[in-house]
């Protein structure tokens, strides 16, 4: 009896969009992408604001022809009017400027870490509005997660390479930023409303406030910036582009409080790479700190899928 059909079925990429874990593991891996070439980017000179403003660029570009070929792409209306306005600077704009803007002062290892905060404060929120919230071995998990990102902390803050704390103060909004805008696209996620046309116009809004802000600023917009790491520009559009599908499809399916846990897959993929391809060191410590927010990512899996 031939059962591969169904093997086929059981694992086909339409399953997997509808697995919180799988759009957790995947989207988490993504993300701890940006923080090595956000690294690059910050080493050759490019201004924060240009290289988030180029994250948004790829997933707009990535998702603009999906949704013209499924005739799905809609303007947005009404609420969804303030949803995009909100998402997407609460999101989008406000963490990426302090990620690109701290990652070359505290290295992109460190500031991925700095992602698996974002659990905490998240289900922090999600009790004061009477969200649904995780069992006690997911809560467990969390906690794990968290007592590791302060490990990481700790022994980053006294190396001798340390930055000042007024980097490591500002790494430490990156997850509170982001646990804001957690909980609001959750709590106001408008009806009817697809992952994929939410995702694209809070880009596109967040495309445009990032142009406002290179206007105002003396930052510089020249495309001849860029030119200095094309494949690395190239790679922040894809990854960017790939990511915030499966991020919008994640917060649809899991909540709140499991999309936050992505900030745990991205702190330890983000601490390999930086390790692997830029030759990032990190004490001991610290690697032992990122085992700790490993044990929190299993207990979290296992939380779901009980």
């Amino acid at each position: 009896m031939i059962t591969m059909p169904l093997n086929v079925q059981k694992y086909s990429w339409s399953t997997i969009l509808q697995n919180p874990i799988a759009l957790l593991l995947l989207t988490g891996t993504l993300i701890g992408f940006n923080f090595p070439l956000g690294k690059i980017a910050g080493n050759a000179g490019v201004s924060p604001i240009l290289w988030a403003m180029l994250l948004s660029l790829g997933v707009c570009i990535v998702l603009l022809p999906v949704l013209i070929i499924q005739q799905r792409l809609k303007i947005p209306k009404g609420p969804m009017v303030r949803y995009v306005i909100i998402s997407g600077l609460v999101s989008f704009v406000i963490p990426n400027i302090l990620v690109f803007s701290v990652i070359p002062h505290t290295g992109s290892g460190y500031t991925g870490l700095m992602f698996a905060l974002s659990p905490v404060f998240t289900l922090v929120l999600a009790v004061l509005f009477r969200l649904k919230t995780p069992n006690k071995i997911g809560v467990m998990g969390i906690a794990l997660g968290l007592f590791g990102a302060v490990i990481v902390s700790v022994t980053r803050s006294v190396e001798p390479a340390a930055p000042t704390i007024l980097w490591i103060i500002a790494a430490v909004a990156i997850p509170m930023a982001l646990a804001c805008g957690n909980v609001y696209r959750t709590i106001d996620w408008p009806d009817d409303a697809s992952a994929d046309m939410l995702a694209f116009w809070s880009h596109l809004f967040s495309v445009i406030v990032f142009i406002l802000l290179l206007w105002l600023t003396t930052d510089s917009m020249s495309i001849v910036v860029l030119q200095q790491l094309p494949w690395a520009a190239l790679s922040q559009m894809v990854v960017a582009g790939l990511t915030f599908p499966l991020f919008f499809r994640l917060q649809q399916k899991g909540g709140p409080v499991l999309l936050s846990q992505i900030g745990y897959v991205a702190a330890a993929v983000g601490l390999i790479t930086a390790t692997l391809l830029l030759g990032e060191r990190y004490s001991l410590s610290t690697w032992g700190g990122a085992g700790v927010i490993a044990i929190g990512i299993a207990i979290t899996i296992i939380s779901q899928r009980r």
